[in-house]
């Protein structure tokens, strides 16, 4: 029986997909369940399963090859598994690599003389090698028309030198396709720039009350909780206690009337092997430190094994991205759409600053709010930082209700 593989509908709104990469080749014996290929949509890089075991061919039932890089619209068939062939005896699956190998070794195997077109197979004449060192231009980047490849007076009079003054060096340029997520991703950031009156506002935060406290219970957290008390869970709650103070940052423009949400979604920026992942931490005003902390943690693994779903990155009420963890010193963030505002995170440094009227040494984060202008105004915008660097500087009060042992639940 010859089983048609369609290619399944990743989430709502998504019509076609991408051949990121094909994980078999042709005529391989493929498990059930096993992964065939991975798929970029607009949103996510997913596997694609085999419905069932047997012999696979790359093609549909027309015969159609898909290539990596090639769209897909959802629904579409993309391979065929022949469910009837029995299972091959030892690993079936690495013959066709072993042949596909000798034949790449065939065709670069070294042409003949005869096939090579050189440059400069002889060398310049004295009067063209003069005019070359005068220009700079190296022999061997010019073809002579002279006999035996020699290069004459004209051939060097109209050689064309390189701009600037290096002389030799690669100049080679190499061109790849962008993948669907990384061209939806550049998509929505200048439809963002282009759709929203975006502008930023900035703030410090002196982090010694959250140093201390990581300090102190960082170790017993995590031998509880299994998981690490890091600063994710710190801001979020901060920006959770700051969206119920301000809540037309928690809004969003729907055509001629503003949308407010009663419940926070945070989405968090996290570098993945495609490329920027946004996963959804769902209901954060309800999660404790544990939860926040173990929520950023699942959701960061998932998204760097590549196992992420479109629903887990569909939706969020506001975004929060850490760029520190690259070393970035200030940044403007891009919204986030349809969201209204994104707060930026960045690299922890020992600064001096003003205390009780004495310099002190003390490990300040600077923080960048972007917003939209056309539903957050300026004292909205500037409210809600002062409120999350107030969370900040002192978290006992204002995140844990003065109980440490009961908010981190030690």
């Amino acid at each position: 029986m010859i089983l048609e593989m369609k290619v399944p509908s990743p989430g709502e709104s998504i019509t076609e997909v991408e051949i990121a990469e094909w994980l078999v080749q042709d005529g391989d014996y493929v498990e059930k369940d096993q992964a065939i290929a991975e798929v970029d949509s607009d949103k996510a890089t997913l596997e694609l399963p085999a419905e069932a075991g047997g012999i696979i061919k790359l093609e549909d039932s027309d015969g159609n090859r898909y290539e990596e890089g090639d769209a897909v619209v959802v629904g579409a068939v993309v391979c065929l598994i022949d469910t009837s062939a029995a299972k091959p005896e030892g690993n079936f699956n690495e013959a066709p690599k072993e042949e596909k190998k000798e034949a790449t070794k065939k065709v670069e195997s070294k042409p003949t003389n005869s096939e090579i077109k050189t440059y400069a197979t002889g060398t310049p004449s004295p009067a063209a090698k003069k005019i070359l060192d005068e220009k700079g231009v190296d022999a061997k980047s010019v073809l002579g028309s002279g006999r035996d490849g020699r290069i004459t007076k004209e051939d060097a009079t109209n050689a064309v030198p390189s701009m600037g003054t290096s002389k030799g060096g690669n100049r080679s340029t190499s061109r790849s396709k962008m993948s669907m997520l990384r061209r939806k991703v550049a998509e929505r950031l200048v439809e963002a720039k282009n759709t929203t009156a975006m502008l930023t506002t900035f703030n410090e935060v002196d982090m010694s009350p959250i140093f201390d406290l990581r300090k102190q219970y960082k170790e017993d957290f995590k031998a509880k909780h299994d998981v690490s008390l890091g600063f994710m869970s710190f801001f979020s709650l901060a920006v959770v206690r700051a969206l119920k103070m301000y809540p037309a940052v928690n809004s969003m423009i729907d055509g001629k009337e503003m949308l407010t949400y009663d419940f926070v979604d945070i989405s968090i920026a996290v570098s993945g092997p495609k490329g920027l992942m946004v996963p959804v931490i769902r209901n954060a005003e309800n999660l404790s430190f544990k939860g926040i902390e173990s929520e950023v943690k699942r959701l960061a693994i998932r998204a760097r094994e590549g196992e992420i779903t479109v629903d887990e990155m569909t939706g969020g009420t506001f975004t929060i991205t850490n760029g520190g963890v690259f070393g970035s010193m200030l940044s403007t963030p891009i919204i986030n759409p349809p969201q209204s505002g994104i707060l930026g995170m960045h690299n922890i440094i020992q600064r001096p600053v003003a205390i009780d009227g004495k310099v002190e040494i003390r490990p300040i984060m600077y923080v960048a709010l972007s917003y939209d202008h056309r539903i957050i105004d300026g004292k909205e915008s500037v409210g809600f930082l002062v409120a999350v660097k107030e969370a900040l500087e002192n978290p006992i009060a204002l995140l844990m209700d003065n109980d440490i042992k009961k908010a981190l639940e030690m």
